[in-house]
């Protein structure tokens, strides 16, 4: 055998051991090192909340602090910065406490006996800590089910104020890099700490969306038969024509086959990721519509909350900017 060969197959052997080294300490890590649950529970909490959980058609009782890790898990990903988590947290608490002020005549519905729905389309998401491991994976699931509780600690018992009232905590994942909305400008009436702020901080997440479907379907969808053919629709500004955009350079109202919508309504019947739309097309028998950001624009945009945090930003200065005017209480 030459000499290079022989030294060939030792590096070999050298490389699987040190492969099958390093595999065995990783076991032994996750085994016995990470810490275990017993180390990421949450300290005990006065406050009860009944939660209809709207998989399994149950309702659960656990604490508020325990129900707004849930939240934040569920709606901010955990990989941000701590200060952003702890925004979500305060955020997320105080929606909570508010619902328990003033009941939500959905839930009710849901069953009477529950105070908020894990259902994100009526109430906050929240998940359950099997769903955090799931989602997590077994190697992340304990450093980052305990820097979401750190944040939630950190902030307990916080809640936002305007005027000395909670307010309504309104979010969303992503603004498209052209500022947050004016609540007047999405659901028609003015709420003072909800108003339009500059946020750029995340041009990562600002990609464009498209939504693809057909003509028919389009047609469909907005309930509206126009009175020409379906090829022209868009070259025809009687037809299809956005009247008014905020300052943001969302759509406000528009008419299409002579009827009027909102640019909410708009978003809610095609399904579209946010009302910032940037362009639309017609190729034979498809239309697209281009959009950038995910939400209705409103209140704190949480990948902006997520850059604001890693500029050295607190959670304080995420809150304040996002809902004008407000401070911050604790509750008893």
């Amino acid at each position: 055998m030459a000499l290079w060969q022989y030294r060939r197959r030792q590096l070999i052997r050298r490389r699987i051991f040190l492969g099958t080294v390093l595999f065995l300490l990783s076991v032994i890590l996750v085994r016995y090192f990470i810490p275990s649950d017993s180390t990421v529970k949450i300290r005990e909490d006065t406050h009860k909340i009944a939660l209809f959980d709207h998989l399994s058609g149950q309702v659960v009782e656990l604490g508020l602090e325990e129900y707004v890790v849930g939240v934040v898990a569920a709606e901010m990903p955990a990989s941000f910065h701590p200060e952003a988590l702890k925004a979500q947290a305060v955020a997320a608490r105080t929606y909570a406490v508010k619902r328990l002020q003033l009941p939500d005549p959905r839930v009710k519905a849901l069953h009477p006996q529950a105070d908020l729905s894990t259902d994100h389309t009526i109430n906050q998401a929240w998940i359950s800590d099997a769903e955090m491991r799931k989602r997590w994976g077994k190697w992340n699931y304990a450093a980052y089910k305990k820097k979401i509780i750190e944040a939630v600690e950190e902030t307990w018992g916080l809640v936002m104020l305007y005027e000395g009232q909670l307010i309504d905590p309104v979010y969303h994942a992503s603004c498209g890099g052209k500022g947050t909305e004016n609540s007047g400008d999405v659901w028609k009436y003015h709420v003072p700490y909800l108003q339009r702020v500059e946020c750029s901080g995340h041009p990562e997440n600002n990609h464009e969306a498209v939504v693809t479907m057909s003509l028919n379907d389009f047609i469909a969808k907005m309930g509206v038969q126009p009175q020409v053919p379906a090829g022209k629709i868009f070259g025809n500004a009687k037809v299809l024509q956005i009247t008014e955009r905020t300052e943001s350079g969302r759509v406000k109202n528009l008419v299409f086959g002579g009827q009027s919508f909102t640019g909410a309504e708009l978003r809610s019947k095609l399904d579209l990721k946010s009302t910032l739309i940037v362009g639309w097309e017609i190729e034979g028998s498809t239309v697209k519509f281009s959009t950038l950001g995910y939400g209705h624009g409103v209140g704190m945009c949480q990948y902006g909350a997520g850059a604001m945090a890693e500029a050295g930003h607190d959670f304080r200065q995420i809150l304040s900017h996002y809902y004008q005017g407000v401070t911050l209480g604790r509750i008893k």
